[in-house]
């Protein structure tokens, strides 16, 4: 399904940057299979937390150390006993599954907090 077309004013507003993945943890008390990912963007933001459902395509040891876009200007959301403060990024992998999705990385290193246009 196509989302309706918005504003680059609206575009704008959604605060996308690239962090590095510093620490994963499983989350079992998740409805959903998921990890519990902590986040480097770098000395202005620092390191946040997030929730992602990404077990199915990506192991524990595949995530550490990579570089991912997340949108970081969303309300945190709690999810059980775990405070998720921005969304990873990435497609679905095809998939009818919704959770079997694929973070987005960079092709090259970026620097940490780096906007992403």
């Amino acid at each position: 399904m196509i989302k309706p077309q918005i504003s680059y004013e609206d575009f704008n507003k959604v605060d996308i940057r690239v962090g590095k993945i510093v620490k994963v943890e499983d989350f079992p008390q998740a409805r959903n299979p998921s990890y519990k990912l902590w986040i480097d963007f770098g000395s202005e933001i620092g390191t946040k937390t997030s929730s992602a459902q990404i077990v199915k395509n990506q192991a524990r040891e595949e995530l550490l150390n990579r570089e991912v876009a997340c949108v970081i200007n969303f309300e945190p959301k709690q999810i059980g006993p775990f405070l998720s403060e921005v969304l990873v990024l990435g497609p679905n992998d095809g998939s009818t599954d919704p959770s079997n999705w694929i973070v987005l990385t960079p092709l090259k290193k970026a620097a940490l907090g780096s906007p992403v246009r």
